[in-house]
């Protein structure tokens, strides 16, 4: 009996030990361009719950965007989600999931999204404007005091497609900025495309109640598969989702 009651207490603790740390939903619903690579970011993003002991629910029902639907879950992933893709009664709900104290990680084109809802373009920090082809840049990185960016080289050579933005909310706090010389950021109907000097790409921010990370990459494949990537990804999951302090 001593051994059968040790057992079971020894299998609770381990059952106990495994419980994950946090919930989190990934949302992919696109409503224009669609990236190739959103199965490889779901993949990723459901081996970095495994390995980092938290629990994943990945849906494009957009259903789900309701007080009770998301109650569950400490965060939302917007995963390369492109324009309008949830309505009023949705959007009233996921601004009350922030406001309750929630997460939200934004994910490349999380910000080529609802761009007519001033409360989400403020939210995830600014809006997409363009982008030349995909090459090789020099990424500076601003601040090395946050777990999306402990990691990071003070310059990091990264090849993506480069977003240029527009509408850029300057209350948050930037982690990693672009340099426009190492790369060349095109010209659109013989203007010059890119944002200058003060080029941020990823950035993190307290907004309404709630936590928000966001960064510009992950359009290619292959960054899901990119061990420093998705350490950069994961740590602003987890900031977003657990919220401690950094600073």
């Amino acid at each position: 009996m001593a051994l059968l009651l040790s057992f079971f207490s020894l299998y609770h603790l381990s059952a106990k030990a495994q419980d994950p740390q946090f919930k989190a939903l990934i949302f992919s619903k696109t409503e224009g361009y669609r990236h190739k690579s959103i199965p490889d970011g779901i993949q990723a993003l459901k081996l970095l719950a495994q390995k980092h002991v938290f629990e994943v629910y990945a849906t494009e029902d957009a259903s789900i965007f309701s007080e009770e639907g998301l109650d569950d879950f400490d965060l939302v992933i917007l995963l390369n989600t492109t324009g309008d893709i949830l309505n009023e009664k949705q959007q009233i709900a996921f601004e009350k999931f922030v406001q309750s104290g929630k997460g939200v990680v934004g994910i490349h084109s999380a910000t080529d999204t609802e761009y007519e809802w001033e409360w989400f373009n403020k939210m995830i920090g600014s809006q997409f404007k363009n982008h030349p082809a995909q090459q090789t840049a020099q990424i500076k990185v601003k601040n090395n005091n946050h777990p999306a960016s402990y990691h990071l080289p003070e310059n990091w050579l990264w090849t993506d497609e480069w977003y240029a933005f527009k509408n850029f909310n300057d209350q948050v706090r930037v982690l990693l900025e672009l340099n426009e010389e190492t790369y060349d950021p095109g010209t659109k109907d013989e203007n010059p495309m890119g944002m200058g000097k003060f080029h941020p790409i990823s950035w993190y921010h307290h907004f309404d109640g709630g936590r928000i990370f966001y960064t510009a990459l992950g359009h290619v494949k292959s960054a899901y598969e990119d061990e420093i990537f998705l350490k950069h990804v994961y740590g602003g999951i987890w900031w977003a989702a657990k919220g401690y302090p950094m600073d």
